[in-house]
């Protein structure tokens, strides 16, 4: 699931996205705006950096295993992801968001900006 060449995009289930955040194999970043992650977060430990500033604050990010980003459906995070990748980062992108997150019945929260 892990394995990638340079400037891949691999997707990933929220299911996956979660089991790997939880566990500390990637870091899960939020690339929403403050008020929709008010309004539903994930209960794993993420990071928050709306999609608009990825590209200033790549230096935030690790560089020592993959960085996950999810959206409300998966644009913002994709483009998120190609922004994160150019720079060199090994990226994956959550397919259909926190809003397949919450389908999925998987942990949420009200969260904070």
């Amino acid at each position: 699931m892990f394995g990638r060449k340079k400037h891949q995009i691999i997707d990933l289930t929220p299911k996956e996205a979660e089991h790997a955040a939880k566990t500390g194999e990637l870091v899960l970043v939020d690339v929403r705006e403050a008020d929709e992650r008010r309004q539903l977060a994930p209960k794993v430990k993420s990071m928050h950096i709306p999609v608009g500033g990825i590209a200033d604050r790549t230096g935030e990010l690790p560089t020592d295993r993959p960085v996950a980003f999810v959206c409300k459906a998966g644009g913002r995070s994709m483009k998120a992801a190609k922004t994160a990748a150019t720079a060199g980062l090994d990226v994956r992108n959550v397919v259909g968001g926190m809003t397949a997150w919450d389908a999925q019945g998987l942990p949420t929260k009200k969260g904070s900006a």
